[in-house]
Order: C-alpha cells, then structure tokens, then sequence
C-alpha cells in the first residue's frame, strides 16, 4: 500500500471521527463498504472498526456491532495491503501467523514504517494508530526485540521508556486532529504511568476532557459534564449536557432532561423535562432513565396530565427489558390501588419486595398485605402492624391501624 489514504477514506475519517456530529456517519459507513469491496485495505480497517462497537467508534454513528465482521474485515485489510490494518489487527490480538503471512510487507517494521508515514504526513487517525503501538507495547513485536535483546536488564527498560514515551506526542497529534478516543489513551497514560518505568503526572490529565469537549466530540461533551457534575459545578455541567445532547450524543438528552425534572444546575421546568425524555425515546424506545423519569412525569402529573396508565407503562418497559428497580415502588402502588392497570395484590407483593429503601407508603402496603392476607401471604395481623407502625404518623397507616387491637394476652386482632 502506497502511504496515502484514498480520498474515500480520507472523508470517511472526517465524518466519522473528525467531525462525528456532522450526522454523516451513516453514509461515510456505505462509502467505506463500497471502497473496501473495490480492494481498498484503509476502508477494510476503518470499517472493521465502525463494527466494534462504542470502545472504538461514536455511539452516536448507530453503527451495526458485529465482532465476527470486524474480524473479516480486519483480516482482509491485511491482505489488501493496509498498513494501518497491520497495526490494528495486531494490537487486536488477529494478526495470527496465517494471516500476517498474507500480508504483502517483508515484516511487521516495513509495515509499520508506512503506517508512520501517513502519520508524519498528519494524518489524525494514523497518528492513533502509531501512538498505540507504542502505548501498548505492540513495538516489541514489530521491533523484533524482548528482554533477551539487551545486555542487561537496565538496558531493556532504558528501550522501554524511550519507546512508550512516544505514545504522549502522538496521541495529542491524533486528538488535536480530531480523534477523540485519544483522550482516553492520554488520560490513563497520564493519571496511571506505565507500571514502574513511566512515572504518574495526574495534572496533566486535568483538562483533557475540556478540551475534547471544547473542540465539539458529543462523547468527550458528555464526560466532561459528568466530571462537572461530580465536582459540583453543576450549571456547567447542565450547559455541556445540552452541547452533546444537540450533538447527537446517546444518553445526553435524558441528562438534560433529568437536570430540568430536578432542577439541577438550571431551573426546574417539567415541561422541557418530558420533551428531552421523549426525544431520548425516540432515538432508544427503552432508554431506562427515560422511560424511569418520564414514567414518573405521567404518575404524579408533572409537566403532563397524569396519566397512570401510561406511568406503568413506561416504568415496566424499563423494569421488563432493561432489568431496571428503580420504579418498583410505582409498579406496586399501582398494582395495590388498580391505578393504570388490573389490581393485583401478588404483583404489588413483588414489587414491594424489591424495593430496598425506606418509605413510608410501602410499609403501609406491606402492611395492609399482611393484615388482611392479600398477595399471596398468609393473614399476619402481628407482621402487619409492625409495618403499619413503621410507616408513621402518615393518615393512611393511621387509620388502618384503628382497625386492630392488642389483646390483654399480648395478641394482636381485628377490632370487631
């Protein structure tokens, strides 16, 4: 492979990686599939990328994930001749013997020197590449070199920091150029050193994430307004919420949607909070925050007509299919009371069962299941004022517990 990238590559980078917002994904992903069945081994790399899944490319694309074609297709880049596919199938653990015997370079360094090519000639994802190489210590294997290389063992880690060390300046090439997975490379190079030959230098890790999320990468937008959030600054946090949100960003909707539900770093508005619920279902019918939140929008009625129909709805998709607990306690009140849906003492028996947390309401349920043996438990007059009692001075507990009394025996029963 000549060290150029097709002008079909070249743009497939730039709307994939480059400037993953453009909302060109989708068609730089057809481009690469035709280039790469018309023999070009870049397409076939970057391709077999696009089908790895989020560690490797932006969520956001809505890319198939299919780690048996990315196997393929790294493979048949190998034997089209990429030098980048070389490298990439390498550090993927694919670049079996077999197959690197069909690659057309005379050995891993020949490969490697044209990878470093197009990475000297600026190219951003080249320069990923190559920082990898050195980063994960894949320049052992195309160097031909091990401990046994070296006269002694000072020696062979003198070779080491010399060669990791060299991942730091590619990678911010590759991230100043817009590949943006470089900032996770940095970050970990910086905050945890390389074992015990590159040293720790946290500070520099500081602003890494501002800085991706400055240059526009919803991803890097969305990470930075977690940071945020955690260190408390919340109204930045919300402002870079709504940047990868608008960006295209999954997930990120919800977040500004969650921030205006709680008036977290912006002033509450339950309104706007079910729109952003809503725009994060489109995109994913079972987002569990989304459809959490919004089910908990429709059962007390704010920012929409309370609706606890569509309340039970909403937190049982997220409960059925993503395994999600937080909404139990709302599943069993409207199991217990026949709010939205059929009432069914058993079903609100086992959601309350879930729930792990204190509140009031749910003891006075598990309460009331056990006074008057509904839901599938035996009649535990006992079990059942415990409950009742544990609920508090609230007027629902209360008046339920009039109903018993304490016999001079220590027993508790039904007043009659």
């Amino acid at each position: 492979m000549a060290a150029v990238l097709s002008d079909e590559v070249k743009q497939a980078l730039q709307d994939i990686y480059y400037n993953e917002r453009t909302g060109r994904g989708k068609k730089a992903f057809a481009l690469l599939e035709q280039a790469s069945k018309e023999g070009d081994g870049d397409a076939s790399c970057v391709l077999a990328r696009c089908y790895c899944g989020r560690q490797y490319v932006w969520a956001g694309h809505g890319f198939p994930e299919d780690d048996d074609m990315a196997v393929r297709l790294l493979r048949k880049s190998v034997e089209q001749g990429s030098a980048l596919g070389v490298l990439v199938a390498l550090r993927s653990g694919e670049l079996k013997p077999s197959v690197q015997r069909k690659m057309p370079f005379a050995n891993l360094q020949e490969a490697f020197d044209t990878a470093l090519e197009l990475a000297e000639g600026g190219d951003a994802f080249s320069q990923y590449v190559v920082g990898n190489a050195y980063f994960w210590w894949d320049f052992l294997r195309i160097q031909n070199k091990s401990r046994d290389s070296f006269p002694s063992h000072e020696a062979f880690r003198a070779y080491l920091k010399e060669n990791i060390s060299r991942c730091e300046d590619w990678f911010w090439k590759a991230f100043r150029g817009g590949v943006y997975l470089a900032a996770n490379n940095l970050n970990k190079y910086y905050r945890e050193g390389d074992e015990d030959i590159i040293a720790p230098q946290p500070e520099k890790a500081r602003d890494i994430y501002k800085i991706g999320a400055e240059a526009g990468h919803p991803l890097l937008q969305a990470v930075y307004a977690d940071d945020l959030s955690e260190a408390g600054r919340k109204e930045e946090a919300f402002r870079w919420y709504r940047e990868a949100a608008e960006g295209g960003h999954p997930g990120a909707w919800y977040d500004v949607g969650r921030c205006c539900f709680t008036g977290e770093g912006t002033q509450q508005d339950d309104e706007y909070a079910v729109l952003c619920f809503r725009k994060e279902l489109e995109r994913d019918p079972i987002h569990t925050g989304s459809c959490n939140l919004l089910g908990k929008a429709y059962f007390y009625g704010r920012g929409v007509q309370q609706d606890y129909a569509r309340a039970y709805e909403c937190i049982s998709t997220a409960y059925y299919k993503q395994n999600s607990t937080w909404g139990v306690f709302y599943l069993a009140s409207c199991c217990f009371y026949g709010w939205g849906t059929q009432q069914d003492y058993e079903k609100a028996r086992m959601f309350l069962e879930e729930i792990t947390w204190s509140y009031w309401e749910a003891d006075y349920m598990r309460g009331y299941l056990y006074c008057h043996g509904l839901g599938g438990v035996p009649e535990d007059i006992a079990k059942g004022v415990e409950y009742l009692r544990k609920a508090g001075e609230h007027p629902q507990p209360k008046e339920e517990l009039r109903h018993y009394k304490k016999t001079l025996f220590g027993k508790w029963v039904r007043r009659k």
